[in-house]
């Protein structure tokens, strides 16, 4: 992974702003060392101190002085995330760094593989973090990580809560107790995939109910898909949840989020993805927004199908970027297709927003662009062969251009030769005359001589509920 995008909120890691309030004021860089060189003869007695390490790997900067000045803001973002982290009270959370020329040895050991990115070790786990790299966006993923893989829904608040989170893969199960050995098969599988996908679990027989779930049976949740899917063949051993869960884990419609961007952008489909930016707090972007949702909706179960939804909000910094790479213009709702290794696109026709496609039209869309007829490789091609047309037109006109220089230059020679013509057919009349002017007068050839001379481009019933827990 490339952390590219490592500036977007590195800003968090300088300086503090003021609120008035002690505990409101954002925390200062102390300019403390925290952040451990691993190498050969340390990495053991240094990891040993720590209930939990975050290891960065990566690459070697070298003599460039932009990749070093990048290695710097990224070591600034690791000793602030390294600071907020050692006030943690709960566990000893350390960070540490491996450089992939001197120390790969170490890495070897350690089982990491892809340089530039962040591990995290707890207890026997390691669990890559495939998100920015920045301060406040770490931190969040570590605290996730230190939750319990499997948290527990036991009353209506948790359970509006549970129903409230829409844009994450979750899963929910109804087991008898704690010690039932189908909760323990779930939460083995639980482990397998946290904190990057949400299981939950209840006992109580009323959450059950409202979640229309039957003892043992699971249900999975797409990311904003109000209809669960129920996992067939309860009561699943450990595997088959596994096996389940990755052969669903791309959803039809999902969003792009800080934590999570590398690992969206690596999942293409076929070296491309559908991205459609709209920015949910925008009218005409909330507008959009719902007509993904139900396009997702009605194609669930197409497994070709996957859209990227970006928020611009949750991006600032990045969107001129997108704007000049894509050539689009983001204060509007766009959808476009693109090569996720050299970002060719294609975008589709929306007027600029003020014509925002149905569902329907979105449909047709997504088919022709499914089906190979709307491609970013093929419009690049037409791009070429645009080009190419123009450069023929080019040696067209430069052809012809000769042609009529050649033939201008024919016309001033023929003329040259009419006037050497007539000028010789003038000497000799000249001639003539002067020689009988001679006869007659010398005077007179004196003054002719003389005249020869002066020519010169959510739901509200809901609310219900908080009053009373037992109300489902």
């Amino acid at each position: 992974m490339k952390w590219t995008w490592v500036l977007v909120t590195v800003l968090l890691s300088f300086g503090g702003v003021s609120l008035g309030k002690d505990s409101l004021d954002f925390p200062e860089y102390d300019g403390k060392d925290r952040v451990h060189d691993l190498n050969a003869k340390n990495y053991k007695s240094v990891m040993k101190k720590y209930d939990v390490m975050v290891v960065y790997y990566h690459d070697h900067p070298g003599s460039s002085r932009a990749a070093q000045r990048q290695f710097e803001i990224e070591e600034l973002a690791l000793e602030f995330a390294a600071q907020v982290l050692d006030e943690f009270e709960d566990e000893d959370i350390g960070v540490g760094l491996i450089d992939a020329k001197h120390d790969k040895a170490v890495a070897k050991k350690l089982g990491l593989e892809e340089s530039d990115s962040i591990f995290v070790f707890t207890d026997d786990e390691v669990i890559e973090y495939d998100g920015e790299l920045a301060a406040d966006t770490l931190v969040e993923f570590i605290y996730d990580v230190l939750e319990d893989p499997v948290e527990i829904i036991d009353n209506s608040k948790e359970l509006k809560g549970f129903k409230n989170i829409e844009e994450d893969i979750k899963l929910v199960g109804y087991f008898k107790s704690h010690k039932s050995e189908h909760f323990e098969a779930f939460a083995d599988a639980a482990e397998e995939f946290h904190p990057h996908i949400l299981f939950y679990a209840t006992f109580n027989p009323k959450v059950a109910k409202a979640l229309d779930l039957k003892l043992n049976e699971v249900d999975f949740y797409e990311p904003f898909i109000d209809e669960p899917v129920v996992i067939p063949g309860k009561p699943y051993t450990e595997e088959e949840l596994v096996k389940f869960v990755e052969d669903n884990d791309r959803p039809t419609l999902r969003k792009l989020q800080p934590h999570n961007m590398y690992e969206i952008w690596e999942d293409d489909v076929d070296g491309e993805h559908i991205i459609a930016f709209a920015e949910e707090s925008d009218p005409d972007g909330f507008e959009f927004l719902e007509i993904l949702k139900q396009v997702a909706e009605d194609n669930t179960d197409n497994p070709d199908l996957s859209i990227v939804w970006i928020d611009p909000d949750d991006f600032p910094l990045l969107l001129p970027h997108w704007e000049k790479t894509f050539g689009i213009d983001l204060s509007h709702p766009q959808i476009g297709v693109v090569e996720a290794d050299d970002a060719d696109s294609v975008w589709m026709d929306m007027d600029d927003g003020e014509d925002l496609p149905s569902a329907d039209e979105l449909e047709d869309w997504l088919e022709d662009v499914l089906s190979g007829e709307i491609d970013p490789d093929e419009d690049d091609d037409d791009d070429d062969d645009d080009d190419d047309d123009d450069d023929d037109d080019d040696d067209d006109d430069d052809d012809d251009d000769d042609d009529d220089d050649d033939d201008d230059d024919d016309d001033d020679d023929d003329d040259d030769d009419d006037d050497d013509d007539d000028d010789d057919d003038d000497d000799d009349d000249d001639d003539d005359d002067d020689d009988d002017d001679d006869d007659d007068d010398d005077d007179d050839d004196d003054d002719d001589d003389d005249d020869d001379d002066d020519d010169d481009d959510d739901d509200d019933d809901d609310d219900d509920d908080d009053d009373d827990d037992d109300d489902y």
